[in-house]
């Protein structure tokens, strides 16, 4: 696989983020290659850990967990214990669904989903607050969905 992407694999890339279920013979035709190189190519990009996996997107409302708020976390320290502590716990809550340890005012930035407002602060008060190392968690809540995707621009 060459380190540069060429426009094909871009264009490969750009109509499996928009349908990852689209079947092969119909990528090629809408990319302009026959079916044979086309697989090549997405195999490629596939081993070449390009293409990480595929996923279904679902709606959060219909699944119960349509309440999104984005926390802000500061531990106790820095070191590596106290760091690496908190990701292992942050990695076992499934309502945590982005994580990002942050350079600038707060240690880690988490995304999480819940039910409703009641259902975060009960996830706040057994879950969060009780990871060791943790000094403390500002919420924010979004008013707004104003943009959502997962497509790389490219």
């Amino acid at each position: 696989m060459p380190a540069m992407l060429d426009k094909m694999d871009r264009r490969i890339l750009m109509t499996l983020q928009q349908n990852g279920r689209i079947q092969n013979v119909e990528l090629a035709s809408q990319i302009g290659l026959s079916p044979s190189p086309c697989l090549r190519r997405v195999r490629q990009l596939e081993e070449a850990g390009v293409i990480e996996r595929y996923v279904a997107m679902l709606n959060p409302a219909k699944v119960g967990v349509g309440f999104t708020v984005f926390a802000r976390v500061w531990l106790t320290g820095q070191d590596e214990e106290t760091v690496n502590h908190f990701i292992r716990a942050i990695q076992a809550l499934p309502q945590v669904t982005e994580c990002h340890l942050m350079a600038g005012d707060c240690d880690f930035l988490l995304r999480v989903v819940v039910a409703d407002l009641d259902a975060y602060r009960q996830f706040q008060i057994r879950h969060l607050n009780c990871i060791k190392g943790l000094q403390s968690v500002k919420t924010e809540i979004p008013m707004q969905k104003v943009k959502q995707t997962w497509q790389l621009p490219l």
